[in-house]
């Protein structure tokens, strides 16, 4: 059902420029455990944690407005459904009113009816609001979970 995919807005004094070439950094928000490209449509990419994967194809990518990203496989190996996010799409929307730039990211196919969802909003919670926004706001991210004071790890939901 429509507008129940999980969603999360987050914004920095940047221009809509940097906050689409920060959101393709991957590995500086996300995890270091990432493989590919993601600067263009047409890349292809992977993060992973242990058994769990999901690779993507950049399927949109208008600079300072767009990205989205189809997940084109995935092992998700705490749920029965491993596959549960394949051909669900990741879209990050940029918007600026002129001093701050908003970054809208829904997780197209992933409402509350899915297993993973409560664990994988946990987890995009923390990597949307936290490690991106920490990217945007100051050009470091906190990628796999790692806390600014080292104050433990987190998993790949993003969970303790």
């Amino acid at each position: 059902m429509a507008g129940q995919d999980y969603s999360a807005s987050i914004s920095a004094n940047i221009t809509p420029q940097e906050a689409t070439e920060r959101i393709s950094r991957v590995a500086d928000w996300w995890t270091a455990s990432f493989t590919g490209a993601s600067g263009k449509v047409g890349d292809i990419f992977t993060v992973r944690w242990g058994e769990t994967f999901v690779d993507f194809a950049v399927a949109e990518l208008v600079p300072a407005r767009r990205i989205v990203w189809l997940v084109t496989d995935c092992n998700l190996p705490f749920v029965q459904d491993k596959k549960e996010w394949k051909d669900t799409r990741v879209i990050f929307n940029i918007s600026s009113d002129g001093a701050a730039t908003t970054v809208t990211m829904t997780h197209e196919g992933l409402a509350p009816s899915a297993e993973c969802y409560e664990t994988c909003r946990k987890g995009w919670n923390f990597y949307i609001t936290e490690s991106l926004q920490k990217l945007l706001m100051e050009n470091q991210g906190i990628p796999d979970g790692r806390k600014r004071q080292g104050n433990g790890e987190r998993d790949s939901a993003g969970t303790r």
